[in-house]
């Protein structure tokens, strides 16, 4: 068995967004072919109150392809964990070999998870922008997702060049924005305490928050704006159903109480969503969209992604002798 720590991981896939991108788009590609397997996530929740918002979810998946891999990713959220100083989500990655089953590798998965979350997103940004990429991005909630967000922006959109924060917290914004030029050199980064102005400053916005349910419209945005709905649960129903949505599994992501789970539940149908991401990156689906419309794009974080990345990882680990090798997990 091979054990990855965090700091492995971090090295391994650090300044790679570009690579990591190309892998979530190839993993999107199999997926809208049939030569992935990616039963429905299972959340672990609790009954007491004061865990009212925690959860873990189980992701397992297997990608097909030239290098097939099998695993399963197990994510907890924890939005309490901020407000303590820690971070809101913990991951581990377990690989199991297609050859006996039996488990390969362990790895420490909240790095795999954001920028698997990030590469998706900016993925969606580059397709869903036409010919006019923006210059320009909202980043509502100023957390270790959105900070990934506009890294892998940056990547997919080089012109990038402006950010506007906004937070609940307003000083957790401007913390942020010291962060982010650390992290992103190149972005201007400025601070919008009124929500509606943030919304307005930019034809691209990326939701990426703690939301439990519905809260947000897009009524201050721009015309024709991309919604990157990371987070899932800000949108109106409405909203929803006025906007061109695209996601990377309509059966994965109309669960769960999201925003499109709730539209559902409203309409009796899906007839909203308009095209996974696959098939738009297969040219055999397109999408069509009025002047000035909406495009959001709802991913629900397939756990394909995560695996893709972590064999990528344990390959690169494999190869440059990284990670604790523990030759008798199995057997003593």
């Amino acid at each position: 068995m091979l054990i990855l720590r965090r700091s492995d991981v971090a090295e391994i896939l650090a300044g790679r967004e570009a690579e990591i991108i190309d892998l979530v788009a190839e993993a999107y590609r199999l997926h809208d072919e049939g030569r992935t397997a990616l039963p429905h996530s299972t959340f672990l929740r609790f009954p007491e109150e004061e865990h009212r918002r925690d959860r873990i979810i189980g992701l397992p998946a297997y990608r097909g392809g030239t290098s097939p891999v099998a695993g399963m990713k197990w994510i907890a959220s924890f939005p309490g964990n901020v407000a303590a100083g820690i971070e809101r989500a913990t991951a581990t990655v377990v690989l199991n070999s297609l050859e006996t089953g039996r488990p390969s590798a362990f790895l420490e998965g909240s790095v795999i998870s954001a920028k698997r979350t990030a590469a998706s997103a900016a993925l969606a940004a580059r397709v869903l922008a036409g010919q006019a990429p923006p210059t320009g991005v909202t980043l509502v909630g100023c957390g270790v997702i959105n900070l990934e967000v506009l890294r892998f922006l940056k990547a997919a959109l080089p012109g990038l060049c402006e950010a506007t924060l906004h937070d609940m917290d307003p000083a957790r914004a401007e913390a942020f924005t010291r962060t982010c030029a650390e992290a992103v050199p190149g972005v201007r980064v400025t601070v919008a305490v009124d929500l509606g102005e943030a919304l307005a400053a930019h034809p691209l916005l990326s939701l990426a928050t703690t939301a439990a349910e519905p809260h947000l419209d897009l009524s201050a945005c721009a015309p024709g704006t991309t919604v990157l709905h990371v987070s899932l649960r800000d949108l109106t129903v409405e909203t929803i159903l006025g906007a061109v949505n695209v996601v990377d599994d309509a059966d994965h992501v109309c669960r769960e109480q999201t925003s499109l789970h709730l539209a559902e539940q409203r309409t009796g149908n899906r007839d909203f969503v308009a095209a996974p991401i696959g098939a738009l990156l297969r040219d055999t689906e397109h999408i069509e969209r009025e002047p000035g419309q909406h495009v959001v794009y709802s991913p629900f974080g397939l756990g394909v992604l995560d695996i893709a990345l972590a064999e990528y990882v344990r390959e690169r680990a494999e190869r440059d002798g990284l990670g604790v090798r523990v030759e008798e997990f199995l057997h003593s």
